[in-house]
Protein backbone atom coordinates (compact mmCIF):
# COMPACT_ATOMS: atom_id res chain seq x y z
CA UNK A 1 0.00 0.00 0.00
CA UNK A 2 1.52 3.54 -0.58
CA UNK A 3 0.99 6.40 2.04
CA UNK A 4 1.87 9.96 2.33
CA UNK A 5 3.59 12.13 4.99
CA UNK A 6 5.04 15.13 5.67
CA UNK A 7 9.11 14.89 5.04
CA UNK A 8 10.65 15.46 8.51
CA UNK A 9 13.27 17.99 8.02
CA UNK A 10 14.03 17.69 11.69
CA UNK A 11 14.72 13.82 11.20
CA UNK A 12 18.69 13.65 10.05
CA UNK A 13 18.14 10.11 9.26
CA UNK A 14 15.42 11.32 6.93
CA UNK A 15 17.39 14.41 5.90
CA UNK A 16 20.63 12.07 4.97
CA UNK A 17 18.30 9.83 2.92
CA UNK A 18 16.65 12.97 1.06
CA UNK A 19 20.11 14.25 0.30
CA UNK A 20 21.46 10.74 -0.88
CA UNK A 21 18.13 10.91 -3.16
CA UNK A 22 18.71 14.69 -4.83
CA UNK A 23 22.01 14.07 -5.28
CA UNK A 24 22.29 10.88 -6.94
CA UNK A 25 23.37 10.99 -10.39
CA UNK A 26 19.04 10.21 -11.72
CA UNK A 27 18.37 13.06 -9.92
CA UNK A 28 19.99 15.56 -12.22
CA UNK A 29 17.27 17.36 -13.04
CA UNK A 30 16.09 18.12 -8.64
CA UNK A 31 18.51 20.79 -9.07
CA UNK A 32 20.13 19.58 -5.80
CA UNK A 33 23.31 17.51 -7.41
CA UNK A 34 25.58 19.82 -5.35
CA UNK A 35 23.68 20.14 -1.82
CA UNK A 36 25.45 19.40 1.38
CA UNK A 37 22.94 17.26 3.91
CA UNK A 38 22.00 20.84 5.31
CA UNK A 39 21.44 22.53 2.47
CA UNK A 40 18.44 19.87 2.29
CA UNK A 41 17.71 20.18 5.10
CA UNK A 42 16.69 23.95 4.90
CA UNK A 43 14.98 23.61 1.95
CA UNK A 44 12.89 21.11 3.18
CA UNK A 45 11.92 23.42 6.37
CA UNK A 46 11.40 26.31 3.94
CA UNK A 47 8.66 24.12 2.20
CA UNK A 48 6.95 22.74 5.49
CA UNK A 49 6.77 26.60 6.58
CA UNK A 50 5.48 27.43 3.17
CA UNK A 51 1.42 28.07 2.98
CA UNK A 52 1.45 26.92 -0.60
CA UNK A 53 3.77 24.74 -0.47
CA UNK A 54 4.26 20.92 0.50
CA UNK A 55 7.07 18.21 0.54
CA UNK A 56 6.25 14.58 1.22
CA UNK A 57 7.28 11.26 1.64
CA UNK A 58 5.74 8.22 -0.68
CA UNK A 59 5.71 5.02 1.59
CA UNK A 60 5.54 1.79 0.09
CA UNK A 61 4.36 -1.22 2.54
CA UNK A 62 5.84 1.09 5.36
CA UNK A 63 9.16 1.86 3.65
CA UNK A 64 10.11 5.71 1.38
CA UNK A 65 10.35 4.94 -1.44
CA UNK A 66 9.50 8.44 -3.25
CA UNK A 67 9.25 11.93 -2.42
CA UNK A 68 6.43 14.72 -4.07
CA UNK A 69 5.57 17.97 -3.87
CA UNK A 70 2.26 19.51 -3.87
CA UNK A 71 1.85 23.25 -4.58
CA UNK A 72 0.24 26.32 -5.76
CA UNK A 73 1.62 27.23 -8.98
CA UNK A 74 -0.34 30.66 -8.97
CA UNK A 75 1.44 31.32 -5.52
CA UNK A 76 5.15 29.49 -5.96
CA UNK A 77 7.32 28.36 -8.94
CA UNK A 78 5.23 29.69 -11.90
CA UNK A 79 3.91 33.19 -10.62
CA UNK A 80 3.44 34.90 -13.93
CA UNK A 81 4.70 32.20 -16.09
CA UNK A 82 1.61 30.96 -17.20
CA UNK A 83 -2.43 31.44 -17.13
CA UNK A 84 -3.08 29.94 -13.79
CA UNK A 85 -6.88 28.49 -13.41
CA UNK A 86 -8.58 28.07 -10.32
CA UNK A 87 -8.12 24.23 -9.06
CA UNK A 88 -4.54 24.08 -10.77
CA UNK A 89 -2.15 22.49 -8.45
CA UNK A 90 1.59 22.13 -8.74
CA UNK A 91 3.43 18.94 -8.86
CA UNK A 92 7.36 17.08 -8.63
CA UNK A 93 8.01 13.81 -7.78
CA UNK A 94 11.40 11.64 -7.46
CA UNK A 95 11.69 7.91 -6.83
CA UNK A 96 14.82 6.48 -4.45
CA UNK A 97 17.55 5.85 -6.41
CA UNK A 98 18.08 1.66 -6.30
CA UNK A 99 20.37 -0.30 -8.30
CA UNK A 100 17.14 -2.77 -8.98
CA UNK A 101 15.00 -1.16 -10.77
CA UNK A 102 11.07 -2.63 -11.47
CA UNK A 103 9.44 -2.27 -14.33
CA UNK A 104 7.15 0.29 -14.16
CA UNK A 105 7.52 1.39 -10.72
CA UNK A 106 7.99 5.17 -11.78
CA UNK A 107 4.87 5.03 -13.79
CA UNK A 108 3.03 3.27 -10.58
CA UNK A 109 4.64 5.91 -8.52
CA UNK A 110 3.46 9.19 -10.73
CA UNK A 111 -0.01 7.60 -11.12
CA UNK A 112 -0.50 7.56 -7.18
CA UNK A 113 0.73 10.59 -7.14
CA UNK A 114 -2.00 11.97 -9.14
CA UNK A 115 -4.75 9.88 -7.88
CA UNK A 116 -3.54 11.40 -4.59
CA UNK A 117 -3.81 14.92 -5.84
CA UNK A 118 -7.13 14.07 -7.40
CA UNK A 119 -8.93 13.00 -4.36
CA UNK A 120 -9.26 16.19 -3.15
CA UNK A 121 -11.97 18.02 -5.00
CA UNK A 122 -10.97 21.02 -5.66
CA UNK A 123 -7.64 20.03 -7.42
CA UNK A 124 -9.37 20.21 -10.90
CA UNK A 125 -5.64 20.32 -13.15
CA UNK A 126 -2.31 19.19 -11.92
CA UNK A 127 0.86 21.27 -13.71
CA UNK A 128 3.88 20.58 -14.19
CA UNK A 129 7.19 21.99 -15.47
CA UNK A 130 10.16 19.59 -16.20
CA UNK A 131 13.26 20.69 -17.69
CA UNK A 132 13.33 20.73 -21.22
CA UNK A 133 15.90 18.23 -21.75
CA UNK A 134 13.89 15.45 -19.29
CA UNK A 135 12.43 13.47 -21.99
CA UNK A 136 11.90 10.45 -19.94
CA UNK A 137 9.53 12.28 -18.02
CA UNK A 138 7.79 13.77 -20.73
CA UNK A 139 6.98 10.68 -21.90
CA UNK A 140 5.81 9.43 -18.54
CA UNK A 141 3.56 12.25 -18.08
CA UNK A 142 2.21 12.08 -21.55
CA UNK A 143 1.20 8.21 -20.79
CA UNK A 144 -0.73 9.31 -17.55
CA UNK A 145 -2.61 11.97 -19.88
CA UNK A 146 -0.31 15.26 -19.39
CA UNK A 147 -0.86 17.76 -22.32
CA UNK A 148 2.06 19.67 -23.66
CA UNK A 149 1.09 23.59 -22.91
CA UNK A 150 4.79 24.85 -24.46
CA UNK A 151 8.25 25.98 -23.20
CA UNK A 152 8.39 28.11 -20.21
CA UNK A 153 11.81 30.45 -19.28
CA UNK A 154 12.58 29.69 -15.47
CA UNK A 155 15.17 31.03 -13.78
CA UNK A 156 16.89 27.54 -13.08
CA UNK A 157 16.21 26.32 -16.35
CA UNK A 158 14.23 25.91 -19.48
CA UNK A 159 10.62 23.64 -18.95
CA UNK A 160 7.79 22.57 -21.18
CA UNK A 161 4.91 23.44 -19.00
CA UNK A 162 2.11 20.54 -19.42
CA UNK A 163 -1.28 20.10 -17.38
CA UNK A 164 -3.31 17.20 -16.82
CA UNK A 165 -6.96 17.46 -15.93
CA UNK A 166 -9.08 14.80 -13.78
CA UNK A 167 -10.57 13.46 -16.67
CA UNK A 168 -7.44 13.65 -18.94
CA UNK A 169 -5.83 11.25 -16.21
CA UNK A 170 -8.64 8.48 -15.64
CA UNK A 171 -8.99 7.98 -19.94
CA UNK A 172 -5.11 7.79 -19.92
CA UNK A 173 -4.96 5.22 -16.76
CA UNK A 174 -8.34 3.21 -17.63
CA UNK A 175 -6.73 -0.06 -18.53
CA UNK A 176 -3.84 0.64 -15.81
CA UNK A 177 -3.78 -0.76 -12.66
CA UNK A 178 -4.07 2.10 -10.31
CA UNK A 179 -2.08 1.75 -7.21
CA UNK A 180 -4.16 1.62 -3.63
CA UNK A 181 -3.51 4.90 -2.23
CA UNK A 182 -3.93 4.75 1.79
CA UNK A 183 -4.59 7.43 3.89
CA UNK A 184 -3.01 10.83 4.70
CA UNK A 185 -0.50 10.26 7.88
Amino acid sequence: MITFRPVDADSDAEIEMLHRWVTHPKAQFWLMQDFYAEQVREEYRRIAEHPHHEALLGLIDGNPAFLAERYDPGRVELVGLYEHEDGDVGMHFLCAPTDTPVHGFTRAVLTAVLAWIFADPDALRVVVEPDVRNTAVQALNAAVGFRVVGPIAKPEKQALLSVCTWHDFQAATTAAVIPRIGAFE
